[in-house]
């Protein structure tokens, strides 16, 4: 199954696995998702969209078994306060559901930001687009490519 986010890789060359896996709907946290790949939580990165004061959209890259700090956030994105946008969002927002929103490929270029323990790591793991698909790839590649920044968020 190719996705967006994965046609995206594959049209600038990018270096990329994809791991299917299957999908429990009880159970599509970024935990269940490394049992079920084979990957260390820390390795398994979820995608959350925060919303700041000003009414903007930020996207944020934490591992799997991490919880975002706002606080953190709101000072890697240079705002005073961050807050997650509600699960109906998601979807308009984005053109991800939850569960399956990729960094790549969202339907606007957001402000990205990816926990600087990304960085040792050859590789991470990024939802490919939808339920049951991740993207394995170079967290460099990924910064580049999103014109993401490497900040502290756990």
């Amino acid at each position: 199954m190719k996705t967006n986010a994965i046609r995206i890789l594959e049209s600038k060359c990018i270096p990329h696995s994809v791991v299917e896996y299957s999908v429990d709907e009880d159970h599509i946290d970024a935990i269940s998702v490394a049992n079920k790949i084979g990957f260390e939580p820390e390795r398994v990165f979820k995608t959350l969209v925060t919303r700041n004061e000003k009414n903007e959209i930020n996207v944020f890259l934490i591992p799997g078994n991490y919880e975002l700090d706002l606080k953190k956030a709101s000072n890697a994105s240079g705002f005073k306060k961050i807050e997650m946008i509600k699960v109906a969002e998601i979807q308009p927002l984005t053109g991800y559901i939850r569960g399956g929103c990729s960094p790549i490929g969202m339907k606007k270029n957001y402000p990205t930001f990816i926990d600087n323990s990304a960085e040792m790591f050859d590789n991470i793991a990024v939802s490919a687009g939808l339920r049951g698909i991740q993207i394995i790839l170079s967290p460099n590649d990924l910064t580049q490519l999103v014109n993401g920044i490497y900040a502290d968020l756990i």
